[in-house]
C-alpha cells in the first residue's frame, strides 16, 4: 500500500471537511448560496485564507475567531479529522476499488448530517436527496450488490426506523428514517441489520450513562445520527467479521 496516496487521501478529506462542514451548518439555515466567501457567523467578517486551513487555523488561533474572539465549534476542525482520517482508512482497508467510492460517499454524507444533526437536531432533504441519487448512479455504473438486495435494504430500513417513531411516538425523526433508508440501499439488507443494531446499542447505552451521569435531563432530545454514523461506518469495514463473531458465539 502506497503511504503516499494514504496521506493524499488524508489531506483530500480534510480539505472535504472544511466544505462539508459548510454544507451542514448552511443547509438547514438555506444560507449556502448568500455568501460567496466564508465569513464568521457572529462578527459578520470574511475570512482569509489564513483563517481557513483545516485544523491548523482552529490550532492557531486557538478556537476563537481572528475578528470578535467568539468562540469557534469544536464541531470545525472535528469534521476535518473526522472525514481525513477516513478517507485515509478508507484507502487503506480498499485501495483504488468500487467500494471506496461508496464507502467515500458514505462518509461525506455522514460529515454533513453529522454537523447538521449536532447544531440543529435536523437532517436536510436536500442533503439525503442528492447522496442517495449519487448512490443510485454508482449503483448503475458499478454495481457491487444485487438490485434486489439494495432495494430491500433500503425499504427495511426505512420500515425499522418508522416502527420506532410509532412504538415510542416520535423517539426518532424522520430524517432519520430517511437515512437509514439510503443506508440499506447502499449497503444491502445484511449491513444495514448490523449497522441498526450497533446504532441502537450504542444509543442506548450512552444515554443511560448520560441519565446517570445527569449530563441530560430525562426526556430531552438527543441527535441520533451519530450513532448512525457509528454503527453503519463499523459495519461498513467490519460487517463480516462481526456477523461470524455472531454466528460463531450463538
Amino acid at each position: 500500500m502506497n503511504f503516499i496516496f494514504i496521506v493524499y487521501f488524508f489531506i483530500i478529506g480534510l480539505v472535504f471537511g472544511s466544505f462539508f462542514n459548510v454544507v451542514g451548518f448552511r443547509i438547514p439555515k438555506q444560507t449556502l448560496l448568500q455568501h460567496q466567501r466564508s465569513h464568521c457567523p457572529s462578527c459578520g467578517n470574511q475570512l482569509s485564507w489564513q483563517d481557513l486551513i483545516p485544523v491548523l487555523s482552529y490550532l492557531h488561533l486557538k478556537g476563537r475567531c481572528r475578528y470578535c474572539r467568539t468562540s469557534i465549534s469544536i464541531i470545525y476542525p472535528f469534521v476535518e479529522l473526522f472525514t481525513g482520517s477516513l478517507f485515509a482508512y478508507s484507502y487503506y482497508i480498499f485501495g483504488s476499488t468500487v467500494e471506496l467510492f461508496t464507502v467515500l460517499l458514505l462518509i461525506s454524507l455522514f460529515s454533513i448530517i453529522f454537523v447538521s444533526d449536532m447544531t440543529y437536531m435536523y437532517i436536510p432533504d436536500k442533503v439525503l436527496i442528492t447522496f442517495f441519487s449519487l448512490f443510485f448512479v454508482l449503483r448503475m455504473l458499478h454495481p457491487t450488490i444485487t438490485w434486489s438486495n439494495a432495494f430491500l435494504g433500503g425499504i427495511s430500513g426505512i420500515f425499522l426506523i418508522g416502527m420506532i417513531i410509532l412504538l415510542s411516538k416520535g423517539g426518532m425523526g424522520a430524517g432519520d428514517m430517511k437515512l437509514f433508508g439510503i443506508i440499506g440501499f447502499a449497503m444491502g439488507i445484511e449491513g444495514m441489520m448490523v449497522s441498526f443494531f450497533l446504532a441502537v446499542i450504542s444509543g442506548a447505552c450512552l444515554s443511560m450513562a448520560f441519565l446517570v451521569s445527569g449530563k441530560v435531563a430525562r426526556k430531552q432530545p438527543i441527535p441520533f445520527g451519530p450513532f448512525i454514523i457509528f454503527g453503519t461506518l463499523t459495519a461498513y469495514f467490519y460487517s463480516d467479521k462481526i456477523l461470524t463473531w455472531y454466528i460463531a458465539f450463538f
